[in-house]
């Protein structure tokens, strides 16, 4: 076995949000550290690189209002009270079995609230200016601030503070780490890992590693096994998704690791197929309506706030013939101020002037297409209060699935259509962490000299709570570096 440079303090996998704060942290707090990414230095950042990076925040040191009903409306499933009930006790008190659980802990959620404003402070002091920036949302339910530069500022400047200090912080880029190395005690040592020049088993050692490799969104065998078949039809949002393999979530699971968050979901967008933009949303539909290739309508396209309720309509569109479904509208989109922001892919609509040709240029069943709008037409409300900018409860009559909002007819040429499918921002399944980012075992109980943080520590389950990823990596990366490196004895 090659044998790797002994004299780090921590190894950090991945480069990301999470994944570089902790490497900072760890530095600042007097550690040696070793930071790994499978990419290439140019594409360095995972997920972190091609988003906006909002942060669902009030002001520059507090979250949002809803904050946190919107996690604990989030939190899925039917937890059994009798074990939940322990949670209102103090943390210490927690019996090993609540600890050890899968479900949205309400002390990370704490933790993440407390230190969102403090360490946007500190990514503030790398030279990166937070504000209420313009997003693609034509309808907002919360707030949300985020970088000038987006999270390609934030990678940039953190990479940058990294590079100035190559004693402290060494990067090794096009690294991939494969498996964790525990010594006699089971203390988590160092990690083996392979690179670009051959070495299939290179070993690094260190009193700590913090794993923050993204989550399982590049890896087609982890996404089949755990969302299903019709994962084949989904794509990651952005280039950096399809780094992320998984292998920090196996290696720590194959050491006995908790798993936590929804492994059978992931934060979905509406993208347009055709474009090879990061990100190429299509967030009008909530204007016109979905149908899939049978030419029929599957779901409410407005049930609320487009950001409050994209998620859900991309899951469903998931589950349509291919994994696709057809935003129609008309000359009445022209009626919505601004509706062009809302539209980020960098293809055309398809356009037509009967919904015949349209449905043929869509490859749409014609009949099912025109039986479709037909039944919708007829169901419209009146369109006197039609208000485009907030949910207005023009909601259709005896249709079902009904239109909760913004029901108007499509009926008015020419007839415009942009293809969706459900693309993947992030897998939801990762690593149980307590609020230090120690990763749990299944009895509760920290693995030793073992982190995690971003999309490999799990937290979210069905419904992704808006604009707090990178919040949630930058938050956890920053407290699992800083823990790592002050826990230990460091030389």
């Amino acid at each position: 076995m090659a044998s790797g440079d002994d004299g780090y303090d921590v190894i950090v996998v991945g480069c990301g949000i999470a994944g570089l704060s902790a490497a900072v942290s760890a530095q600042q707090a007097g550690a040696r550290v070793a930071l790994l990414e499978r990419a290439p230095r140019e594409e360095r950042g995972g997920n972190t690189r091609y988003t906006e990076s909002f942060w669902r925040m009030r002001s520059h040191d507090e979250v949002s209002e809803d904050f946190w009903d919107r996690f604990a409306e989030n939190a899925g499933g039917h937890p059994d009270p009798a074990v939940i009930a322990d949670s209102a006790k103090p943390y210490d008190a927690w019996p090993r079995l609540l600890r050890g659980l899968g479900f949205v802990d309400p002390e990370l959620v704490s933790t993440l609230a407390e230190n969102a404003g403090p360490t946007l402070r500190w990514l503030s002091g790398f030279g990166v200016a937070f504000d209420f920036l313009p997003n693609y949302f034509i309808t907002e339910s919360t707030t949300r601030m985020a970088p000038a530069g987006g999270g390609l500022a934030l990678v940039e400047a953190l990479a940058a503070h990294a590079e100035s200090v190559p004693d402290r912080i060494a990067i090794h880029y096009e690294t991939t780490a494969r498996r964790l190395s525990l010594d006699e005690a089971g203390r988590v040592n160092g990690i083996e890992a392979s690179d670009a020049a051959g070495n299939r088993r290179l070993r690094l050692n260190a009193r700590a590693v913090v794993l923050a490799s993204g989550g399982f969104e590049g890896n087609p065998e982890m996404l089949s096994r755990y969302l299903g078949p019709q994962s084949q039809f989904i794509r990651p949002v952005a280039r950096g998704g399809y780094y992320n393999r998984g292998e920090g979530i196996r290696m720590a699971l194959e050491v006995g690791a908790a798993p936590c968050g929804d492994y059978g979901s992931f934060h979905a967008q509406p993208v347009d197929p055709r474009s090879g933009r990061h990100e190429p949303v299509v967030l009008n539909y909530t204007y016109g309506i979905l149908v899939n290739r049978e030419g029929k309508r599957f779901t409410d396209e407005a049930p609320a706030t487009v950001d409050a309720t994209y998620e859900a309509t991309s899951r469903r569109i998931m589950a349509q013939t291919e994994g696709i479904a057809f935003a129609v509208t008309d000359a009445r989109l022209d009626d919505v101020p601004n509706w062009r922001k809302a539209v980020r892919t960098d293809q055309p609509p398809v356009e037509a002037e009967t919904p015949a040709a349209l449905a043929e240029a869509l490859g749409v069943d014609g009949a099912g297409l025109a039986g479709t709008l037909a039944a919708y037409n007829a169901a419209c409300p009146a369109e006197d209060g039609f208000a485009p900018l907030a949910p207005d409860g023009l909601e259709t009559a005896g249709l079902e699935p009904r239109k909760s909002n913004w029901a108007r007819p499509v009926d008015r040429p020419p007839y415009r259509a942009w293809p969706i499918i459900a693309a993947n921002c992030f897998t939801f399944g990762g690593l149980k962490i307590d609020p230090a980012a120690q990763v749990l075992d299944a009895d509760g109980e920290a693995i030793p000299g073992l982190y995690a943080a971003g999309e490999t520590a799990g937290l979210y389950y069905r419904t992704y709570t808006g604009s707090t990823s990178v919040m949630r990596g930058a938050v956890f990366g920053r407290i699992a570096g800083r823990d790592a490196a002050t826990r230990r004895n460091l030389r």
